[in-house]
């Protein structure tokens, strides 16, 4: 009797016929180096840069771990790996006989009024299906392959946590340094205000001067209302990246012009984006799976072959159950051939088909995408330092100007609208210095994220 068993099973490990087509990757759609770099494959790339030697600031690295541990979309991420893993499991356990045990009795009464009973007890095999061609091989490699191209989806969602976090620490900072220089300016113009308003009722100035003075001093405090609004939403945006109220404990944090990120990164070869970017990878599995689902698509032209067996006990009365004359067992096989189903077959075979051209052609898209953020990335390494440097030098000019105008003012050589156009354009200098100092932080983290960072600690 164990024949009914072993035979199925040792058909079972027979049946590695495949009908699923092999996987050809694309050439990767890009150059072979990065042209804004002279000897890209001379250092490491920054992927192994881990993200607190990316992020120098330790209050930016106290939000990073606390958002690594609270946020919720990443918590979703992490859900959603455990749900398709699960898929996997199911899909996969169907290539394998479900055997259980079973008991039971029957008590009837037939036409002749003889009152007959049956006990059973034994074992069973579902019906099960020899994967002759593979077909419960492909779903299950396709399964497979989804649950891995949702763990390079977590992996991305990682990353893009690690990018935000410290995108909305930036704009926090920028707001609050804008703040700060807008509230000092706000006072020296009330300041100015007042002492035009002063020589004013001494008749040693114009209703224009003032009227200039009270429009900047409004200026200023509009401005003012502006940053207190930008630095509260960053703070919003901040608590709901860290999926919890910013913590009171939180270690100072360094100023724009404190270096709080690393801006000069290797950025390696264009082919290290291959395996490093978890979006490349998400979609290269979800080619795999494409390519799986023809091969299950394929074998569902063939017979399926499926077998149903059972060993046990049967008897009339519950006291022989368990003697030798009491065995009984049953052994079917079935063959199923599809004939005719309205052209169904073919045209799951011709949606695997277009499924698989659709996957490899958002392979290229993320490839391409990947590289365009690194050359993205590039540009902005190579041009940001210049770019503050020449701000730096308009702002001290700017405020060189404000200084010789004042004096020039004070000794009557200039009008009160010379005076107050050299402030404007210090002010107007400061605040851009501060803008292209966030710009050039967060054009370091876009890099560091395009390069494949993020994922070591």
């Amino acid at each position: 009797m164990r024949w009914i068993f072993i035979t199925p099973l040792a058909a079972l490990a027979l049946s590695a016929c495949s009908l699923t087509p092999p996987l050809v990757k694309p050439a990767p759609p890009i150059p072979a180096a990065y042209a804004e770099v002279a000897a890209p494959g001379a250092i490491d790339t920054a992927a192994n840069l881990g993200w607190r030697q990316m992020l120098l600031d330790a209050r930016l690295q106290r939000l990073v771990s606390l958002a690594l541990e609270n946020n919720r979309d990443l918590r979703v991420a992490s859900l959603n790996v455990e749900a398709v893993r699960a898929q996997y499991q199911i899909q996969d356990a169907g290539r394998y006989p479900a055997i259980g045990a079973n008991a039971g009795g029957v008590r009837q009464r037939g036409a002749d009024a003889k009152v007959q009973n049956q006990f059973t007890a034994g074992i069973a095999m579902s019906a099960f299906e020899l994967d002759l061609f593979g077909r419960l091989r492909s779903l299950s490699d396709a399964a497979f392959a989804r649950y891995l191209a949702t763990q390079q989806g977590q992996r991305a969602a990682h990353m893009a946590l690690i990018g935000a976090v410290a995108d909305a620490y930036l704009e926090q900072r920028l707001a609050e340094e804008q703040l700060a220089l807008a509230r000092q300016t706000l006072l020296d113009w009330r300041q100015a205000l007042i002492l035009t308003q002063r020589l004013h009722g001494a008749q040693q100035g114009s209703g224009l001067d003032v009227a200039q003075a009270q429009g900047q001093a409004a200026t200023a405090e509009a401005d003012v209302q502006a940053r207190e609004r930008a630095s509260a939403l960053a703070r919003n945006n901040l608590e709901l990246l860290l999926g919890a109220p910013l913590p009171t404990d939180l270690p100072a944090g360094r100023p724009l012009d404190g270096q709080p990120v690393l801006t000069q990164l290797p950025p390696g070869l264009p082919s290290d984006l291959l395996a490093r970017r978890p979006d490349i990878l998400q979609a290269e599995y979800a080619l795999v799976a494409a390519n799986a689902e023809i091969g299950a698509a394929r074998a569902a032209f063939f017979p399926r072959l499926s077998l149903t067996a059972q060993l046990g006990l049967a008897s009339p009365e519950l006291g022989d159950l368990f003697r030798g004359s009491a065995r009984s067992w049953s052994f079917a096989p079935q063959v199923t051939q599809p004939l005719f189903q309205g052209g169904q077959l073919r045209a799951e075979l011709q949606l695997s088909r277009l499924r698989k051209d659709v996957a490899v052609l958002q392979y290229e898209q993320a490839i391409q995408a990947a590289f365009r953020d690194v050359r993205d990335g590039l540009a902005g390494s190579a041009t940001y330092a210049q770019q503050i440097d020449a701000q730096e030098r308009v702002v001290v000019a700017a405020r060189q100007r404000q200084r010789l105008s004042q004096l020039r003012y004070d000794a009557g050589q200039d009008s009160r609208l010379e005076l107050l156009d050299a402030q404007r354009q210090s002010y107007a200098a400061q605040q851009a210095l501060l803008d292209a100092r966030r710009d050039q932080f967060k054009s370091a983290v876009a890099l560091y994220k395009a390069l494949g960072g993020g994922l070591e600690e």
